[in-house]
């Protein structure tokens, strides 16, 4: 039994110590799926960007803006204060949500007076950017595209996919961080 029990041994020691060999990486060919998903989101950005120079050319007594965060918006209303939201800020303001052919979506009487910590809660990223744009008692009409709001998920109601929308907000109060007024 001792002379089996060693061979056994040796054999294994023997295939064991031969080194392993390195597998080659699996290449998975995803460019032309990344390229396809590009070129879908460039049309749509033009297409949403011709649809509001449109929408800007029929609202031609209006100024708008291009915003450094990729909207555009005009200022109804333009308050004499000088003082626009920061970080911390508790502000006061309504809206209004409408689709590119101006039929309400969601109107004040819905949504009610919302309140929001500046850059501390969470709210579609167009409405953050805008509402630091504004002063008290300013109303602004924003032109958002699909990617600054609900995106290619809509909102599961009434909102759809990768749908631009306009949003009118009145910004009725900004409590300041150190303030309590």
């Amino acid at each position: 039994m001792k002379p089996k029990f060693f061979s056994f041994i040796i054999l294994l020691s023997m295939f064991s110590c031969v080194n392993p060999e390195a597998r080659k990486p699996v290449l998975r060919k995803s460019s032309s799926v990344m390229q396809e998903s590009i070129e879908f989101n460039k049309a749509l950005i033009a297409a949403q960007e011709n649809a509001f120079e449109k929408f800007i050319k029929q609202d031609s007594v209006s100024t708008y803006f291009l915003s450094n965060f990729g909207f555009k918006y005009k200022i109804n209303t333009k308050a004499s204060t000088n003082y626009y939201p920061k970080k911390g800020d508790e502000i006061t303001y309504t809206y209004e949500v409408y689709d590119i052919n101006m039929q309400p979506i969601y109107t004040k009487n819905q949504i009610g007076v919302q309140k929001y910590i500046v850059d501390q809660q969470e709210i579609v990223d167009g409405l953050r950017e805008g509402l630091k744009l504004m002063n008290a008692g300013d109303d602004v009409t924003f032109l958002f595209p699909s990617h600054k709001v609900f995106g290619y998920l809509g909102d599961q109601k009434n909102i759809e996919v990768n749908q631009p929308l306009i949003y009118k907000v009145q910004l009725i109060k900004i409590n300041k961080q150190n303030e309590s007024n």
